[in-house]
């Protein structure tokens, strides 16, 4: 008889264990929450409370060495864990300190863990990984000199594993090493300041506020970092191409200006700064990465563009932090509450400088309106994007369309009641999740009647309805 130590005793009975489950359960399958236009995204059984990432820099070209820890805590039992994650290589898997078994199913990476997990218990993974910026539509973007990410909608998980939708915010914590000479940049603020070596720099940032995963953002090249005050002290950082520094300055000195004059209208700030980050890429849009807005460099370089319209656009953004960021959907089919505040104060702004009034803007959205719904769906309830066309959810029905129930919904209850109305909108639900239930639960609150049979047309009629104040307006299809 050969005796064995308890300690090996006890890994024979894991190993046994593990072998016992990985016989009974069924082959991985990629899971999903259900939302409407994405329904194999995120997953269900857990919640994730933060996000430490390390990526380890080349150059654009060349696979990012990674690191992802997530701590996070379940909902339900499981005895495996879906994360979203494709387009990288995983080189090893631990769940609570663990090795675990790990297999690719669809665009989810689905772990094993060495037993079963009650609901109500930690979880803690780490994921070894690559995290590859070539070829992908979206996730790292390439640019002239670096990489900077563009996540929106579903495509944080080409870059790191996570629980890929809005609906399950965290705090992040950012570690990124690159070769001396290139400046990382993330969202929130330097949690210490960068440690040199003789090769290389590593900088680390963490968030104050829980984000969505598709509002990280890593910026990676030959750039410069500006700092100014904005309101009430707020520490304002821009991170631009340093060879274009004083080019975009007229530009940049902007920001503390239009910040304030968002706080005049929905409040104080939600974050805990803010900046432009300007990409040398062409990507076609602009997008709210939290705290830090990434720009093409070419709208603010290219002639063409009116000073009035790029001022308005950089509002846009900004507006994000509290439409969007601060204050985030439960589905993406809630995605109008996002752009359509945000184009709102685009609108509103532009029509302070006395350039495109708002009331020319809704109108001319009205005579299009029931074009948009027929192409994108209604508001609230827009159709998904065709197979391959990511952003082709972000439909002029979300933007101008959803915009357009704004001013329907000021011109049914009044400005005053209206202002009330979104400075209690971003006051109530700073760094929650919410719905379309939700703004026409508070809209009524704020009215001091039912404002659901005014608005469930607005939001979800296939047809757009009369504007109140307005009967001379009129769509096409009217006339």
């Amino acid at each position: 008889m050969r005796l064995t130590s308890s300690r090996t005793r006890a890994a024979l009975l894991a190993v046994a264990s593990l072998t016992l489950v990985a016989a009974v359960l069924p082959p991985p399958q990629p899971l999903g929450i259900g939302d409407p236009l994405f329904p194999q995204l995120g997953n269900p059984g857990y919640d994730v409370r933060s996000y430490d990432l390390s990526f380890t820099y080349k150059n654009n070209r060349t696979p990012l060495d990674a690191v992802t820890v997530i701590d996070a805590r379940t909902t339900a039992a499981l005895e495996r864990v879906n994360l979203d994650f494709t387009h990288g290589t995983v080189l090893s898997a631990e769940v609570n300190g663990r090795p675990a078994p790990f297999a690719s199913a669809g665009e989810d990476l689905v772990l094993t863990p060495e037993r079963s997990l009650a609901a109500g218990e930690p979880l803690h993974i780490t994921i070894h990984h690559t995290s590859d910026p070539r070829g992908g539509d979206g996730g790292w973007v390439t640019t002239a000199d670096g990489l900077a990410m563009a996540n929106q909608a579903d495509v944080a998980h080409w870059v790191f594993p996570c629980n890929d939708h809005p609906s399950d915010k965290a705090f992040f914590t950012f570690r990124i090493t690159a070769p001396n000479g290139t400046t990382a940049v993330a969202n929130g603020l330097p949690v210490v300041s960068a440690e040199r070596s003789a090769a290389a720099t590593t900088w680390t940032y963490r968030t104050v506020h829980p984000m969505a995963t598709e509002l990280a953002q890593v910026s990676l090249g030959a750039s410069s970092v500006i700092h100014r005050e904005g309101p009430h002290g707020m520490e304002l950082r821009d991170v631009v191409p340093t060879a274009d520094r004083a080019r975009l300055e007229p530009w940049l000195k902007k920001t503390p200006a239009q910040m304030e004059w968002m706080e005049k209208r929905v409040g104080r700030y939600p974050f805990e700064t803010y900046g432009v980050l300007i990409a040398h890429a062409s990507t076609g849009f602009e997008l709210e990465t939290q705290t830090l807005s990434l720009f093409e460099r070419g709208i603010f370089t290219q002639p063409g563009y009116p000073e009035w319209y790029v001022d308005s656009i950089m509002v846009h953004e900004l507006a994000h932090q509290w439409f969007g960021d601060s204050v985030s959907p439960r589905t993406w089919s809630d995605l109008w509450l996002n752009e359509g505040h945000a184009t709102w104060y685009e609108a509103l702004y532009a029509d302070g400088l006395g350039t495109y009034s708002l009331e020319r803007r809704m109108r001319e959205a009205y005579q299009r309106s029931d074009q948009w719904r027929a192409a994108g769906g209604p508001p609230a309830a827009p159709k998904a994007a065709a197979p391959g066309e990511k952003i082709g959810l972000f439909r002029p029905v979300v933007y101008d369309g959803a915009a357009l129930i704004l001013y329907a919904l000021r011109q049914e209850i009044g400005a005053a009641a209206f202002e009330d109305l979104e400075r209690r909108w971003v006051a109530e639900h700073r760094d929650e999740v919410v719905g379309t239930e939700d703004f026409v639960r508070l809209a009524s609150q704020v009215a001091g009647r039912d404002l659901a049979a005014f608005l469930r047309p607005w939001l979800y009629g296939k047809t757009t309805p009369p504007m109140p104040g307005h009967p001379e307006w009129s769509t096409p299809k009217s006339t």
